[in-house]
Protein backbone atom coordinates (compact mmCIF):
# COMPACT_ATOMS: atom_id res chain seq x y z
CA UNK A 1 0.00 0.00 0.00
CA UNK A 2 1.16 3.42 -1.08
CA UNK A 3 2.76 5.52 1.79
CA UNK A 4 1.20 8.59 1.40
CA UNK A 5 -2.79 7.24 1.81
CA UNK A 6 -4.29 8.36 4.79
CA UNK A 7 -5.23 5.45 7.47
CA UNK A 8 -7.62 6.26 10.43
CA UNK A 9 -9.68 4.26 13.13
CA UNK A 10 -12.52 5.07 14.87
CA UNK A 11 -14.06 4.04 18.21
CA UNK A 12 -16.82 3.98 19.76
CA UNK A 13 -16.71 5.59 23.65
CA UNK A 14 -16.76 2.58 26.13
CA UNK A 15 -19.19 2.59 28.80
CA UNK A 16 -16.94 0.30 31.62
CA UNK A 17 -13.64 0.15 33.01
CA UNK A 18 -13.38 -3.23 31.39
CA UNK A 19 -14.47 -1.44 27.67
CA UNK A 20 -12.07 1.30 28.22
CA UNK A 21 -8.88 -1.01 29.14
CA UNK A 22 -9.69 -2.87 25.93
CA UNK A 23 -9.81 -0.07 23.92
CA UNK A 24 -6.43 1.45 25.35
CA UNK A 25 -4.91 -2.19 24.23
CA UNK A 26 -7.01 -2.06 20.62
CA UNK A 27 -5.56 1.52 20.25
CA UNK A 28 -2.33 0.64 21.32
CA UNK A 29 -1.98 -2.32 18.12
CA UNK A 30 -3.59 -0.33 15.98
CA UNK A 31 -0.88 2.70 16.28
CA UNK A 32 1.44 0.44 15.49
CA UNK A 33 -0.28 1.31 11.81
CA UNK A 34 1.13 4.82 11.54
CA UNK A 35 -2.48 5.98 11.53
CA UNK A 36 -3.30 9.88 10.83
CA UNK A 37 -5.89 10.18 13.61
CA UNK A 38 -7.74 8.23 15.70
CA UNK A 39 -11.94 9.67 16.04
CA UNK A 40 -14.10 8.80 18.77
CA UNK A 41 -18.12 9.28 18.24
CA UNK A 42 -20.51 10.73 20.17
CA UNK A 43 -23.97 10.06 21.16
CA UNK A 44 -27.05 11.05 20.11
CA UNK A 45 -27.83 14.99 21.46
CA UNK A 46 -24.48 14.39 22.92
CA UNK A 47 -25.27 11.88 25.34
CA UNK A 48 -21.91 10.29 25.28
CA UNK A 49 -19.89 14.08 25.19
CA UNK A 50 -18.01 13.33 28.63
CA UNK A 51 -17.16 9.70 27.70
CA UNK A 52 -15.67 10.99 24.04
CA UNK A 53 -14.07 14.09 25.92
CA UNK A 54 -12.55 12.02 28.86
CA UNK A 55 -11.23 9.23 25.90
CA UNK A 56 -10.53 12.21 22.74
CA UNK A 57 -7.72 13.72 26.02
CA UNK A 58 -6.14 10.75 27.71
CA UNK A 59 -5.38 9.35 23.99
CA UNK A 60 -4.04 12.99 22.95
CA UNK A 61 -2.29 13.22 26.01
CA UNK A 62 -0.67 9.88 25.54
CA UNK A 63 0.83 11.05 22.09
CA UNK A 64 -1.75 9.67 19.79
CA UNK A 65 -3.53 12.18 17.60
CA UNK A 66 -7.27 11.92 18.65
CA UNK A 67 -10.25 13.37 16.71
CA UNK A 68 -13.84 13.80 18.50
CA UNK A 69 -16.78 13.56 16.88
CA UNK A 70 -18.82 16.73 17.48
CA UNK A 71 -22.64 18.59 16.88
CA UNK A 72 -24.27 20.88 18.23
CA UNK A 73 -27.14 18.53 19.26
CA UNK A 74 -29.27 20.43 22.27
CA UNK A 75 -26.06 22.61 23.32
CA UNK A 76 -25.96 26.40 23.48
CA UNK A 77 -23.03 28.03 21.54
CA UNK A 78 -21.34 29.29 24.36
CA UNK A 79 -21.11 25.35 25.74
CA UNK A 80 -19.91 24.01 22.35
CA UNK A 81 -17.58 26.78 22.25
CA UNK A 82 -16.45 26.24 25.62
CA UNK A 83 -15.80 22.29 24.47
CA UNK A 84 -13.93 22.99 22.00
CA UNK A 85 -11.76 25.39 23.99
CA UNK A 86 -11.18 22.69 25.92
CA UNK A 87 -10.03 20.34 23.17
CA UNK A 88 -8.03 22.87 22.24
CA UNK A 89 -6.27 23.40 25.34
CA UNK A 90 -5.82 19.79 25.55
CA UNK A 91 -3.72 19.88 22.32
CA UNK A 92 -6.52 18.27 20.10
CA UNK A 93 -6.22 19.65 16.54
CA UNK A 94 -8.45 17.57 14.84
CA UNK A 95 -12.58 17.32 14.71
CA UNK A 96 -15.07 15.59 12.64
CA UNK A 97 -18.05 17.90 12.21
CA UNK A 98 -20.96 16.43 12.60
CA UNK A 99 -25.24 17.23 12.51
CA UNK A 100 -25.56 14.85 14.77
CA UNK A 101 -29.48 14.02 16.01
CA UNK A 102 -30.98 16.28 17.99
CA UNK A 103 -31.95 14.81 21.83
CA UNK A 104 -35.38 13.78 22.22
CA UNK A 105 -37.86 16.05 23.82
CA UNK A 106 -35.64 19.20 22.07
CA UNK A 107 -39.64 19.42 20.12
CA UNK A 108 -39.05 22.20 17.94
CA UNK A 109 -36.70 24.59 19.52
CA UNK A 110 -34.54 26.02 17.21
CA UNK A 111 -31.02 25.01 17.13
CA UNK A 112 -27.63 25.59 15.07
CA UNK A 113 -27.35 21.79 14.04
CA UNK A 114 -26.51 21.62 10.94
CA UNK A 115 -22.86 20.89 9.88
CA UNK A 116 -21.85 23.80 7.29
CA UNK A 117 -23.03 25.81 10.45
CA UNK A 118 -20.91 23.93 13.18
CA UNK A 119 -17.91 24.50 10.45
CA UNK A 120 -18.12 28.07 10.15
CA UNK A 121 -18.90 28.16 13.73
CA UNK A 122 -15.67 26.57 14.35
CA UNK A 123 -13.44 28.78 11.59
CA UNK A 124 -15.09 31.99 12.99
CA UNK A 125 -14.11 31.32 16.61
CA UNK A 126 -10.62 29.25 16.32
CA UNK A 127 -9.41 30.22 12.77
CA UNK A 128 -7.50 27.51 11.57
CA UNK A 129 -6.64 25.81 14.71
CA UNK A 130 -8.09 22.19 13.70
CA UNK A 131 -8.29 20.30 10.90
CA UNK A 132 -12.09 19.64 9.75
CA UNK A 133 -13.41 16.26 8.76
CA UNK A 134 -17.20 16.09 7.83
CA UNK A 135 -19.35 13.50 6.55
CA UNK A 136 -20.31 12.05 2.70
CA UNK A 137 -22.90 10.24 1.93
CA UNK A 138 -22.30 7.98 -1.90
CA UNK A 139 -25.33 5.94 -1.45
CA UNK A 140 -27.37 9.36 -0.34
CA UNK A 141 -28.10 10.32 3.06
CA UNK A 142 -31.35 8.78 3.96
CA UNK A 143 -33.33 12.20 4.32
CA UNK A 144 -31.59 13.70 1.43
CA UNK A 145 -33.98 14.93 -0.94
CA UNK A 146 -32.06 13.79 -3.83
CA UNK A 147 -28.91 13.09 -5.13
CA UNK A 148 -27.71 16.69 -6.11
CA UNK A 149 -28.82 18.11 -2.98
CA UNK A 150 -26.96 15.63 -0.96
CA UNK A 151 -23.98 17.05 -2.85
CA UNK A 152 -24.86 20.44 -2.77
CA UNK A 153 -24.83 20.40 0.69
CA UNK A 154 -21.51 18.42 1.04
CA UNK A 155 -20.04 21.21 -0.92
CA UNK A 156 -21.83 23.89 1.97
CA UNK A 157 -19.67 21.80 4.70
CA UNK A 158 -16.59 22.21 2.49
CA UNK A 159 -17.51 25.71 1.41
CA UNK A 160 -17.69 26.23 5.04
CA UNK A 161 -13.92 25.34 5.89
CA UNK A 162 -14.08 21.82 6.57
CA UNK A 163 -10.44 20.37 4.98
CA UNK A 164 -12.07 16.71 3.53
CA UNK A 165 -14.97 13.90 4.07
CA UNK A 166 -15.07 10.61 5.26
CA UNK A 167 -17.68 8.97 3.95
CA UNK A 168 -20.77 6.51 5.52
CA UNK A 169 -19.58 2.61 4.83
CA UNK A 170 -20.50 1.07 1.86
CA UNK A 171 -19.94 -2.22 0.12
CA UNK A 172 -19.99 -1.34 -4.11
CA UNK A 173 -16.85 0.19 -4.76
CA UNK A 174 -19.17 1.92 -7.82
CA UNK A 175 -21.48 4.09 -5.70
CA UNK A 176 -18.21 5.70 -3.85
CA UNK A 177 -16.45 6.33 -7.25
CA UNK A 178 -19.25 7.59 -9.20
CA UNK A 179 -20.06 9.64 -6.03
CA UNK A 180 -16.56 11.22 -6.34
CA UNK A 181 -17.04 12.09 -9.76
CA UNK A 182 -20.43 13.94 -9.28
CA UNK A 183 -18.27 15.78 -6.17
CA UNK A 184 -15.78 16.59 -8.53
CA UNK A 185 -18.12 17.95 -11.37
CA UNK A 186 -20.38 19.75 -8.59
CA UNK A 187 -16.90 22.18 -8.10
CA UNK A 188 -15.56 19.68 -4.77
CA UNK A 189 -11.69 19.53 -4.54
CA UNK A 190 -11.23 18.26 -0.93
CA UNK A 191 -10.04 15.05 -0.53
CA UNK A 192 -13.20 12.35 -0.03
CA UNK A 193 -11.67 9.44 2.23
CA UNK A 194 -13.95 5.79 1.90
CA UNK A 195 -15.17 4.71 5.27
CA UNK A 196 -14.92 0.91 5.52
CA UNK A 197 -16.61 -1.47 7.84
CA UNK A 198 -15.56 -4.52 8.50
CA UNK A 199 -17.94 -7.85 8.58
CA UNK A 200 -18.12 -9.68 11.66
CA UNK A 201 -22.17 -10.18 12.36
CA UNK A 202 -24.71 -10.43 10.11
CA UNK A 203 -27.78 -9.31 11.74
CA UNK A 204 -26.30 -6.39 13.24
CA UNK A 205 -24.71 -5.56 10.15
CA UNK A 206 -28.11 -5.41 8.16
CA UNK A 207 -30.28 -3.91 10.91
CA UNK A 208 -27.41 -0.78 11.51
CA UNK A 209 -27.49 -0.59 7.32
CA UNK A 210 -31.32 -0.34 6.91
CA UNK A 211 -31.31 2.54 9.77
CA UNK A 212 -28.13 4.71 8.33
CA UNK A 213 -29.26 3.95 4.44
CA UNK A 214 -25.93 1.85 3.61
CA UNK A 215 -26.54 -0.12 0.63
CA UNK A 216 -25.84 -4.32 1.04
CA UNK A 217 -26.05 -5.70 -2.15
CA UNK A 218 -28.18 -8.91 -2.32
CA UNK A 219 -25.52 -10.50 -3.96
CA UNK A 220 -23.30 -10.04 -0.32
CA UNK A 221 -26.82 -10.43 1.71
CA UNK A 222 -27.55 -14.21 0.44
CA UNK A 223 -23.99 -15.46 1.27
CA UNK A 224 -23.84 -14.14 4.76
CA UNK A 225 -27.53 -15.20 5.34
CA UNK A 226 -26.21 -18.73 3.86
CA UNK A 227 -23.51 -19.27 6.45
CA UNK A 228 -26.87 -18.95 9.52
CA UNK A 229 -24.66 -18.91 12.80
CA UNK A 230 -21.32 -19.89 11.29
CA UNK A 231 -19.36 -17.02 13.09
CA UNK A 232 -16.06 -18.48 11.38
CA UNK A 233 -17.35 -18.21 7.82
CA UNK A 234 -19.18 -15.29 8.40
CA UNK A 235 -15.73 -13.54 9.27
CA UNK A 236 -13.80 -15.32 6.77
CA UNK A 237 -15.73 -14.18 4.20
CA UNK A 238 -16.11 -10.51 5.22
CA UNK A 239 -12.19 -10.47 5.25
CA UNK A 240 -11.96 -11.39 1.84
CA UNK A 241 -14.81 -8.86 0.83
CA UNK A 242 -13.62 -5.90 2.47
CA UNK A 243 -9.93 -6.61 1.38
CA UNK A 244 -11.20 -7.08 -2.12
CA UNK A 245 -12.84 -3.67 -1.78
CA UNK A 246 -10.30 -1.76 -0.70
CA UNK A 247 -7.72 -3.22 -2.82
CA UNK A 248 -10.28 -2.28 -5.69
CA UNK A 249 -10.32 1.64 -3.76
CA UNK A 250 -6.52 2.22 -3.41
CA UNK A 251 -5.72 0.75 -6.94
CA UNK A 252 -8.44 3.43 -8.41
CA UNK A 253 -7.35 6.56 -6.44
CA UNK A 254 -8.86 6.72 -3.16
CA UNK A 255 -6.66 9.27 -1.07
CA UNK A 256 -6.79 6.46 2.11
CA UNK A 257 -9.08 4.33 4.30
CA UNK A 258 -11.33 5.33 7.56
CA UNK A 259 -11.59 2.02 9.24
CA UNK A 260 -14.82 1.38 11.89
CA UNK A 261 -13.07 -0.47 13.83
CA UNK A 262 -15.77 -1.49 16.57
CA UNK A 263 -13.58 -0.70 18.95
CA UNK A 264 -11.96 -4.28 18.08
CA UNK A 265 -8.12 -5.21 16.68
CA UNK A 266 -9.76 -7.53 14.33
CA UNK A 267 -10.59 -7.84 11.57
CA UNK A 268 -9.22 -4.58 10.75
CA UNK A 269 -5.61 -5.91 11.29
CA UNK A 270 -6.11 -8.93 9.05
CA UNK A 271 -7.57 -7.11 6.13
CA UNK A 272 -4.41 -4.54 6.73
CA UNK A 273 -2.04 -7.28 6.48
CA UNK A 274 -3.63 -8.67 3.32
CA UNK A 275 -3.10 -4.84 2.10
CA UNK A 276 0.45 -5.39 2.20
CA UNK A 277 0.29 -2.82 5.50
CA UNK A 278 2.38 -4.34 8.21
CA UNK A 279 2.47 -2.81 11.87
CA UNK A 280 6.07 -0.82 12.55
Amino acid sequence: MDKNLRLSFEFFPPKSDNGREKLIEVRNQLSLYKPEFFSVTYGAGGSTRDNTKGIVKEFNESGFSTAPHLSFGGDTEEDVAALIEEYKNAGVNRIVALRGDMPSGMGGAHQMVYANELVAFIRERFGDHFQLEVAAYPEVHPEAESYDADIKYLKQKLDAGANSAITQYFFNPDAYFYFVDQCQAAGITQPIYPGIMPVTNYTKLARFSDSCGAEIPRWIRKKLQSYGDDVFSIKSFGIDLITDLCEMLIDNGAPGLHFYTMNQIEPTATILSNLGVKPE
